[in-house]
């Protein structure tokens, strides 16, 4: 494992729950559980915080650590494709955060027009106000339970503007249907997005992160403007619709075309195709 691929993988978009404590060591949060990760000379070492620990075949799922990440890489069209083969070079194992669903909801209902520093300090909010304090002065997320609880104006006063009116809603259709994470989590992909997309705020860029990094599904492709630029640009799809751009993807870079696409977002995050 790199340094820069590990880096990017906690810490370039897809989780908001990791803080770099030195240049090579992580601190966050996982569920209820404190994590800390080193990595040395390509060696990665961890502890797990006494409060809530995490096992060490948790870690392993969470960070992607079998067998299966190393098929999903090979099975995409790197040997084709000079625009993700240049991504995958620069960027060696970054791969896709197995998270929990409940809070990857949240990061993303609030992402809209912000940036990961910004998500990261009303995700922050959030558990510090309503979560559980946890050990290095971290904080659990609260849970869509206790949100449900929380009237709209006080979530508005944890920085999230006009999101603040989604979380509300999306919390209150949760308090109803208590079990509606889980079922999206277990359902096939069309089925699945289809219900979270019936959530307030929940449009197809949402419902594809919430799959992609809360429930596995590495044939989810979200499209945020990173990647509509990077289609546009390097593969001569200006003027084509987000749903005409997803069907290129699904088709090119095949079913773990999710991993495909955190390659290319964080290469056109990064500038690597500026320096081509």
């Amino acid at each position: 494992m790199s340094h820069i691929g590990l880096e990017e993988t906690l810490l370039g978009g897809q989780s908001f729950s990791w803080t770099a404590t030195t240049e090579s060591s992580w601190k966050g949060v996982i569920g209820k559980s404190v994590v800390e990760l080193r990595l040395t000379k390509d060696r990665l070492t961890w502890r797990t915080g006494k409060k809530h620990p995490f096992a060490e075949k948790k870690l392993r799922n969470y960070l992607w650590l079998d067998p299966s990440f190393a098929e999903a890489v090979d099975s995409l069209p790197w040997r084709s494709d000079p625009v993700l083969d240049r991504c995958m070079k620069a960027l060696p194992g970054l791969r896709i955060l197995r998270q929990p669903m409940d809070e990857v909801l949240l990061v993303f209902l609030l992402s809209s027009v912000k940036s990961i520093p910004q998500i990261k300090e009303m995700k922050e909010l959030v558990a510090r106000k309503y979560g559980e304090p946890l050990e290095l002065d971290l904080w659990s997320f609260p849970g869509w339970e206790r949100l449900a609880e929380i009237p709209e104006a006080e979530l508005r006063d944890l920085k999230m503007g006009y999101r603040a009116k989604y979380v509300h809603g999306v919390a209150r259709q949760i308090a109803i249907n208590p079990s509606m994470l889980r079922e999206v989590v277990e359902q096939p992909y069309e089925e699945a997005k289809a219900k979270l997309l019936g959530l307030p705020g929940v449009g197809p860029k949402v419902a594809d992160c919430c799959l992609l990094f809360g429930a596995s599904r590495t044939n989810a492709f979200p499209i945020d403007t990173w990647i509509s630029k990077t289609l546009e640009m390097h593969y001569g799809l200006g003027g084509w619709s987000n749903n005409q751009q997803a069907h290129f993807a699904f088709k090119h870079y095949g079913k773990h075309a999710g991993l495909a696409q955190q390659f290319l977002f964080s290469g056109e995050r990064l500038g690597l195709h500026e320096k081509a």
